[in-house]
């Protein structure tokens, strides 16, 4: 199992620069962004897209810092009920899968969008209850619209194989496990989940049991280490639904963390050892998402807990069992 990082915080610098530090910190593997939210900060998709030359600029510049890329990632909303958004949208994560093609990627990050909640609606509607029923009734339409866009969409990842990997987002339609499990069957095996544990944790989900779930369907393609800590006293008075600014730290219910300063160490190597029991190998991408601390500071505790948690070598054989 490798560390990673999602490359968004180090967009203002060059790419060059960035791998050099990353790779000097002891990280193996990068997320690069390639539009919608993540931006392209450290690679231009069309034009890696139309030119050989700058995809071997990009593989040179992995290969002088010892890197490579465990996924392409563009977070936006295919689903949109504005047109222009969500076509928008869908060209990205589409040329995205076909980059990742070009590129030997085996994994696109995205999210699974959200329409609005009927047909004449105009904004995305998250639906969080089945009462009153109107509510239901715009879920069921939102079921539909998604499994139309996604099973078109899972073809594309399929003729170029290539595993989409949807993070499970509130504010989207796919948001904990169950409906991931949902849009993947739905689909084929290349949807799956980019596994961000931090979602999770404000909902009251066991992420450890959410990655045997998950697991169990072979459904964790990309995982984000990244953390969220709830702070009981505002959970306590309004509940973790919390719509106060994210700057205004000191009043939410819970904040997005570097990684350890959420759930310790221990949790930490648990979530590791439970991502092997499920088969998954590939990266741990820190997201970094802490207000209360710098990138830089951020992602370096971050890889210096994920260090230790981290598995470097492979099973041996259970000799004691025998």
């Amino acid at each position: 199992m490798d560390i990673g990082v999602l490359t968004v915080p180090l967009g203002g610098q060059p790419r060059p620069d960035a791998f050099e530090y990353l790779s000097g910190i002891g990280v193996d593997a990068v997320e690069l962004g390639v539009g919608g939210h993540p931006g392209q900060g450290h690679i231009d998709r069309a034009e890696l897209l139309a030119s050989g030359d700058a995809r071997a600029d990009l593989r040179a510049d992995l290969d002088e810092h010892d890197l490579y890329v465990s996924a392409l990632a563009t977070h936006n909303n295919p689903l949109h009920p504005d047109g222009a958004t969500a076509e928008k949208a869908d060209a990205e994560l589409r040329e995205a899968i076909e980059l990742a093609d070009e590129l030997d990627v085996g994994t696109v990050t995205c999210f699974s969008g959200l329409p609005a909640g009927g047909p004449n609606d105009e904004v995305p509607n998250w639906i969080t209850a089945p009462w009153p029923t109107e509510h239901r009734d715009a879920h069921e339409y939102q079921w539909e619209r998604a499994e139309e866009y996604w099973t078109d969409l899972a073809d594309h990842a399929a003729d170029h194989g290539v595993d989409v990997a949807v993070e499970m987002h509130p504010n989207m339609l796919v948001y904990e496990p169950h409906g991931m499990l949902k849009l993947r069957d739905l689909t084929n095996e290349r949807v799956g989940a980019n596994f961000d544990p931090s979602h999770l944790y404000w909902q009251g989900i066991d992420v450890t049991e959410a990655i045997r779930l998950l697991g169990d369907a072979d459904a964790v393609h990309h995982v984000h280490a990244k953390d969220t800590r709830i702070y009981g006293a505002q959970a306590r008075e309004k509940g973790v639904l919390d719509t106060t600014d994210y700057t205004e730290e000191a009043d939410r219910s819970w904040l997005f963390r570097s990684v350890g300063y959420g759930h310790g160490e221990e949790h930490w190597k648990d979530v590791v050892s439970t991502l092997r029991m499920v088969g998954y190998d590939g990266a741990l991408s820190i997201e970094h998402e802490d207000s209360l601390t710098s990138s830089r500071e951020g992602l370096e505790k971050a890889v210096d807990l994920l260090d230790r948690a981290v598995f470097e070598t492979t099973p041996g054989d259970a000799y004691w069992a025998e």
